[in-house]
């Protein structure tokens, strides 16, 4: 059993090693920043131009139908006010070209409470120190194949905490995606017909920021557990 012991302990060993490095190589790199998102996905920055000139042009092409329905007398078939209408469109517009710099605005504000959490206090945290904890613990509490429990431990431990990041990973590329696609959105508010759409959009613009910061926020909470348990393992 020695061997085999000596085996699953240093398995345990490297799973946390590479615990660790996800740990403080993950963790800062999601957040309301798209730098890490440009950098995996250049092509995004490069398109957006288009995404701009598709919302103009479907703004112009909204705006020239409803005046059509109203100048044309096309019977049975409701237009939009005219003067609404011109309004409403030439300030969607704006909005549209600049919204690079509104979307940045709210990735701002969003990314303040992001970095307090991310830069908040916790206690000191080496995911390599856990397995030797549990081996302690577990020797103090059992005997035999006390290694191979340890592993089953940490593979859990591992399993779980990945499944954080990678639910963390998932928000913030699909931030990414609204970002990089908000033009077409705010085309979508120079309508009545298809102002939802664009009120649905900055509901979830909206709701996946503030579940990133929530994500922040359980990883964190995560670890400050897990470095609590490492710091007084035996006060259970």
């Amino acid at each position: 059993m020695g061997i085999l012991d000596g085996i699953v302990e240093w398995i345990a060993e490297q799973v946390m090693h590479g615990l660790d490095l996800i740990n403080t190589s993950v963790l800062g790199a999601l957040g309301c920043d798209m730098s890490v998102f440009l950098r995996y996905f250049p092509a995004a920055e490069t398109m957006y131009k288009i995404f701009v000139a598709l919302a103009i042009g479907l703004i112009l092409l909204n705006w020239i139908w409803q005046l059509f329905k109203n100048f044309g007398l096309i019977a049975g078939v409701e237009a939009e006010d005219p003067v609404k209408l011109s309004i409403r469109s030439v300030m969607f517009i704006l909005l549209a070209y600049f919204a690079d710099e509104i979307v940045n605005i709210v990735l701002t504000i969003g990314g303040t409470p992001y970095e307090w959490i991310l830069t908040s206090e916790l206690p000191a945290l080496n995911f390599a120190d856990f397995n030797s904890v549990v081996l302690t613990i577990l020797g103090v509490c059992a005997n035999g194949a006390v290694a191979l429990i340890a592993l089953i431990l940490i593979l859990i431990l591992a399993w779980n905490y990945i499944k954080l990041l990678f639910e963390a990973a998932e928000r913030y590329v699909l931030l990414g995606v609204l970002v990089f696609t908000a033009p077409v959105a705010f085309s979508m508010g120079a309508s009545q017909t298809t102002s939802n759409i664009f009120k649905s959009w900055c509901r979830m613009f909206g709701g996946q920021v503030f579940l990133l910061l929530m994500n922040a926020w359980c990883l964190r909470l995560f670890v400050s557990m897990v470095g609590a348990f490492i710091a007084n393992p035996l006060s259970l």
